[in-house]
């Protein structure tokens, strides 16, 4: 399973990141992939992409799967798995533009700037269910979009293409979008104050601490419950300036929401984990990420595909707060 969350500093940057939760990775790396290489679409013409993207990919023949993305015009992309609610078309439908599931986070990325002009897009569009190659499968993902003044949440249904507001700036897993913003209603009782002591009857009873205002929010590893914990703490989070800060922000945010091995078994016995978390910031093009071995954090650049032609695997440098 997987959780997302956006947000934006106090200077109106916007900073995207993600756990990757399974059981096991795929080989993922940090790739980059350069401005005006052309692109290799499975229904659309190869075209230049209009910016440079970077983020966490599979290189399948040299081309870049990204589970997450971000690009040189501060938009932001990630893919969170959605079985059960994702149905796709398993073939192109005449007169609109056809995306594979695979290709989407690559296609948002390398053609657009803003969430509206994605927005625009996804008008005409379909989400279509085909591999990339002969023996692979098809994700069955839905995804949320960012940059530095809001986020939406795409969806691919058996009833047709949902595009979303995103609020609290916050995906998940299945159920379906709009049955987490449904949900949240549950929990408007809670919040971050310290409270005042309750008297009942003759007794005075003082809280243990901080906290008593978020008891109801819940902890555990299931997808509505990292959704609601995952906004609490996103709505809640102060406001910060700066790399550090911001870095520092997001991965204490998804660490709330992380996978632990031995807590949750999928259906086939093996325990999730979070593979890996990482992070876009768009002011700088750089991306962070720490994986579940080493929680040591890394970051890449888009810079370090600069005259460069397609995809480019970077040597990841190790992130050091001092030096920002």
């Amino acid at each position: 399973m997987c959780t997302a969350v956006r947000f934006t500093d106090a200077q109106g940057n916007m900073y995207l990141g993600r756990n990757l939760d399974w059981a096991f990775g795929y080989g993922e790396r940090p790739r980059v992939w350069s401005k005006g290489s052309s692109v290799p679409y499975m229904f659309l013409d190869d075209a230049p992409a209009d910016h440079a993207v970077i983020g966490m990919c599979i290189d399948y023949q040299g081309y870049p799967m990204f589970f997450d993305c971000g690009n040189d015009a501060g938009l932001a992309v990630a893919g969170l798995n959605f079985p059960g609610y994702a149905k796709f078309p398993s073939a192109p439908k005449n007169g609109a533009t056809n995306v594979c599931a695979y290709e989407f986070p690559f296609w948002v990325t390398a053609n657009f700037s803003t969430v509206d002009e994605v927005e625009a897009a996804l008008a005409n569009t379909v989400i279509v269910g085909k591999p990339a190659g002969e023996g692979l499968g098809v994700s069955y993902l839905h995804w949320i979009i960012g940059d530095a003044n809001r986020s939406i949440v795409v969806e691919q249904m058996a009833d047709g293409l949902h595009v979303h507001n995103d609020p609290v700036d916050v995906l998940a897993n299945q159920p379906a979008f709009d049955w987490h913003m449904e949900n949240l209603r549950t929990y408007i009782t809670a919040n971050n104050s310290f409270p005042q002591a309750a008297v009942w009857g003759k007794a005075e009873l003082k809280p243990f601490g901080a906290g008593a205002g978020m008891r109801g929010i819940p902890g555990d590893c299931y997808s509505p419950s990292r959704f609601v914990k995952t906004a609490f703490l996103n709505a809640n989070y102060p406001t910060k300036d700066g790399t550090v800060g911001n870095i520092a922000r997001m991965f204490h945010t998804l660490g709330n929401a992380s996978m632990v091995e031995g807590a949750a078994a999928m259906a086939d016995g093996q325990f999730e984990k979070t593979i890996y978390t990482g992070c876009f910031e768009a002011s700088t093009g750089m991306y962070y990420y720490n994986t579940y071995d080493d929680p040591a954090i890394y970051c890449v650049s888009l810079a370090d595909a600069d005259g460069a032609d397609g995809l480019v695997t970077p040597e990841p440098t190790r992130f050091d707060p001092s030096s920002c």
